[in-house]
């Protein structure tokens, strides 16, 4: 794994660790019954290694002959295969909890998310598809102006970050909400901006909309579900 790579991913384990500390001053996790600081890091490695593992067997590397090549990160991390080994390993963690744990880590997985698109500033490759707005840059040696599509995504999952940490804070929002609305920002700030990413085959399209639509079903049967319950409590 090369140091800039390296940088990236200290800056997305920064993100995490500051959301978790603002909302712990706040009485966040407090139905949780396991570390969210642990339970986030070992389902983010897991996450690395399986991505790892699908790319490696993807384009015919077999990981027994050449376990070397796992920690070649730089070489490529399949995103769905790593989200998908996160998801598991984090909801076999939380399985005692898993819809407090999740509302309660679901702020701080996106500001780690910001934090990790940040890190395109250390990678120096935060630029995207060809644009011609003004807030548009240009590479080193190069005349061509291109979205700043990694920007954005940190821009978006900060946002949702805070802003669903603070609902907790103020909002009260009925289990399982939050931890729909993560979900959703999870798909949805990855199918928005995916258009404007350069890439060879495209990201998952399949994955962010599952992610999307997984997650705005959660939400709105958590939200639809706590209504009810306040409805026959007023009658």
């Amino acid at each position: 794994m090369e140091f800039t790579l390296l940088g990236a991913a200290a800056v997305a384990v920064a993100g995490f660790w500051l959301m978790l500390r603002w909302e712990a001053k706040r009485g966040n996790a407090a139905g949780c019954s396991l570390d969210l600081w642990d339970a986030g890091l070992t389902a983010g490695a897991v996450g690395l290694f399986a991505g790892r593992l699908v790319s490696m067997i993807s384009i015919g590397i077999s990981p027994i002959p050449n376990p070397s090549q796992i920690i070649l990160v730089r070489s490529g991390v399949s995103t769905a295969g790593a989200a998908i080994g996160a998801a598991v390993m984090f909801a076999y963690l939380a399985r005692k909890s898993l819809i407090e744990t999740a509302d309660a880590i679901g702020p701080a997985i996106l500001a780690g998310l910001a934090g990790w698109h940040a890190g395109c500033l250390v990678t120096d490759s935060c630029l995207g598809a060809v644009s011609d707005f003004p807030w548009a840059q240009t590479v080193a040696g190069s005349t061509v102006t291109r979205h700043p599509v990694e920007l954005y995504a940190m821009v978006l999952f900060g946002v949702s970050s805070i802003g669903l940490a603070l609902w907790k804070q103020y909002g009260r929002p009925p289990s399982g909400a939050v931890a729909g609305f993560t979900i959703t920002a999870l798909g949805g700030i990855r199918l928005v901006t995916e258009s404007v990413r350069i890439s060879l085959s495209g990201g998952p399209i399949w994955l962010y909309s599952m992610a999307l639509m997984i997650g705005l079903g959660i939400a709105t049967s958590s939200i639809v579900h706590s209504r009810n319950a306040r409805t026959r409590r007023d009658h």
